[in-house]
């Protein structure tokens, strides 16, 4: 008898960031990308780096016997190396960057830009502005005390950048309220998905 073919032999599996499911997705779908199936973390892991490495030894774990291959869809995203240290030991590759702010923008040029006082936002964080930051930050908690919070956690920025990763104006002006809800200049960039793209588009 010849044995039922493997119906995951030659996938791929995205074990990606939960906060980048949608551009995921539209990456996919813009792109014909059949062979790659998603599995998210909880994108609240954004606001708790400690929390990815472990998560995705255990997810490594979970689904390796079923998947040709694992992408970590994750940058280094606040884990101090250690997320790269780990998908070297599990023997999977992982996006390249410090965070998706630089993958977004391109690597390459978010490092030539060298904007280290400059607060990001991509669209995902404009939809979840007050989920991520708003109300972890505790703005919504304690507004009298707005003035020494927002020094406190954004007195060193100069600006917020907001990195568009689609052309919707109801976004562009949401960021541009949350701009002056933090007191910042705004500014907006249109980056589409940036490496992203190109790193998903090249797996085979």
């Amino acid at each position: 008898m010849i044995p039922a073919a493997d119906p995951k032999a030659g996938r791929i599996l995205l074990l990606a960031c939960g906060a980048l499911a949608r551009e995921i997705l539209a990456v996919n779908q813009a792109n014909g990308l059949d062979h790659l199936d998603l599995q998210c973390l909880p994108a609240i892991y954004h606001n708790h780096p400690e929390k990815i490495v472990p998560a995705v030894r255990d997810a490594v774990a979970k689904y390796r016997g079923s998947y040709a291959k694992i992408f970590v869809v994750y940058a280094d995203c606040g884990t101090g190396g250690q997320l790269e240290t780990a998908c070297r030991d599990l023997g999977v590759e992982m996006l390249a960057g410090p965070h998706c702010y630089s993958f977004f923008e391109g690597n390459a040029a978010f490092a030539a830009n060298d904007e280290i006082t400059a607060f990001y936002l991509t669209d995902f964080l404009v939809r979840q502005f007050d989920s991520f930051v708003w109300e972890p930050l505790g703005f919504a908690k304690y507004p009298a005390k707005f003035d020494v919070l927002r020094d406190m956690y954004f007195g060193h920025y100069t600006k917020l950048v907001y990195q568009a990763q689609t052309d919707d104006p109801s976004l562009t002006q949401l960021a541009e309220t949350y701009a002056g809800r933090l007191q910042l200049p705004f500014e907006r960039r249109f980056t589409g998905y940036g490496d992203l793209e190109t790193e998903l588009t090249g797996l085979t």
